[in-house]
């Protein structure tokens, strides 16, 4: 802990820590003024760099964002005037730099932005910004990287990295996306009215899919993806703090909570994969748990149960478990229902199914699985292929597991699924 202007004990690791939390609110405060994405970003990587460069001396000043954002804009009118080519855009700039009460001399620590005065200014252009990354006329891919490259601040190549793309790639989907919202002129604002819960479940949408990939990997040699866990349970945290209100919001915080509590006992020494069922549950976290279910039990008290929070109120049955075969599956059943009706959907009715074979047995989930039609989907072979091992229906057993492999994203799934076929009694 470090008080104003002075000097922590690892500058370098104490900037990270505040570019993590401020870069996001930076950029979309320096949105708002510049109605540019891409003038936003460069200047407020410029005040970070500038920052690197002077803090470690002159010390952390008191209020860090304010000497991000007045740097930043300072730095944005700057780019403004040497690249304008036309009177008009000299004017625009003249007008900002006149509108902003700031000396081109002054010193940014002495100066804190009016956008700053009030947490509520702030708030309202991180949502904006959000809701911007989330627009549906942008794809999914797109939304995933505006949100980390603008909301997280991770770099390109981070970003490229966790989603097993080129560089190149990625930096072609981010001008891309960018560029939509330029051309379409897709409006920079917070949905109003019936228009809010489509667009709100997008935005949590997007956050579950960058925790889903980060704790089971599509691809690649890990199961779990440890930065992109943190950061979407980071971007949750904010939406909870943006939108109190939303129990949906705080449903997803839950959910993520309550699954990442289980992280350390999830994989094995040699990497391989855990099920819940064998994993050891004295490494879960029980800080993790216990806030999760409190905020389960805030939503429960709302009584406007969603999706998410129902999912939430299955892995807070789960973690509530001292053991796998003391886990109330009957209460976890009546959730699935509730969920199913909620959100119906195949991979919903799938893991409903596997409550339905602890509940009822493994021929009755059978039955439910062979209505569905999740043919591509490796978890649903994965599935089958325990049910029918189960049975002792061998072959057919086998069969499923190979189907299992053969879609399997990750190493540490196959590895997991290859030692399940040997398992088997015949060979493999």
């Amino acid at each position: 802990m470090t008080g104003p202007g002075s000097q922590p004990e690892d500058p370098a690791a104490e900037i990270a820590r505040i570019f993590r939390r401020e870069y996001g609110r930076a950029v979309a405060v320096l949105v708002r003024i510049f109605s540019s994405i891409d003038i936003a970003e460069d200047a407020v990587q410029d005040a970070f760099t500038a920052a690197v460069q002077r803090w470690p001396s002159s010390g952390i000043p008191p209020s860090p964002a304010g000497w991000i954002i007045t740097t930043a804009r300072n730095r944005a009118i700057d780019r403004i005037r040497r690249d304008a080519a036309r009177e008009d855009k000299y004017a625009q700039a003249a007008l900002l730099h006149s509108r902003t009460g700031v000396a081109s001399g002054a010193a940014p620590e002495e100066l804190l932005m009016d956008e700053l005065a009030g947490e509520a200014g702030v708030r309202d252009d991180t949502l904006r910004l959000i809701f911007t990354c989330c627009h549906p006329a942008l794809g999914t891919p797109a939304r995933v990287a505006l949100t980390l490259r603008l909301l997280g601040g991770l770099t390109t190549a981070e970003i490229a990295r966790a989603f097993m793309v080129p560089e190149k790639t990625m930096a072609q989907r981010l001008v891309r996306a960018k560029a939509k919202i330029r051309d379409a002129r897709i409006p920079y604002r917070i949905p109003l009215g019936a228009e809010l819960p489509e667009r709100l479940t997008a935005v949590l949408a997007v956050v579950y899919l960058i925790f889903n990939e980060g704790y089971s990997s599509s691809s690649g040699p890990a199961l779990v993806r440890d930065e992109l866990c943190s950061e979407a349970v980071r971007l949750g945290r904010l939406l909870v703090s943006l939108m109190p209100d939303e129990p949906e919001a705080q449903g997803l915080l839950a959910l993520m909570l309550l699954i990442a509590s289980r992280h350390a006992a999830r994989t094995a020494p040699d990497g391989g994969m855990v099920l819940l069922a064998d994993q050891d549950r004295r490494l879960w976290d029980r800080e993790l748990i216990a806030e999760g279910q409190s905020i389960v039990r805030q939503c429960l008290r709302r009584n406007r149960p969603g999706p998410y929070q129902l999912q939430a109120a299955i892995n807070a049955v789960h973690s509530d478990s001292p053991s796998a075969d003391r886990t109330d599956w009957a209460q976890i059943l009546k959730l699935y229902d509730r969920l199913l009706e909620a959100s119906p959907g195949p991979v919903v009715a799938l893991n409903r199914a596997v409550a339905v074979a602890e509940v009822q047995g493994p021929a009755a989930a059978l039955g439910l699985l062979d209505e569905l039609e999740l043919s591509g989907y490796g978890g649903f072979h994965a599935v089958r292929a325990d049910l029918l091992r189960r049975l002792a229906r061998f072959p057919e057993a086998r069969a499923a597991y190979r189907e299992a492999l053969l879609l399997a994203g990750n190493a540490a799934e196959r590895q997991f699924l290859e030692g399940r076929l040997l398992e088997l009694p015949g060979g493999n």
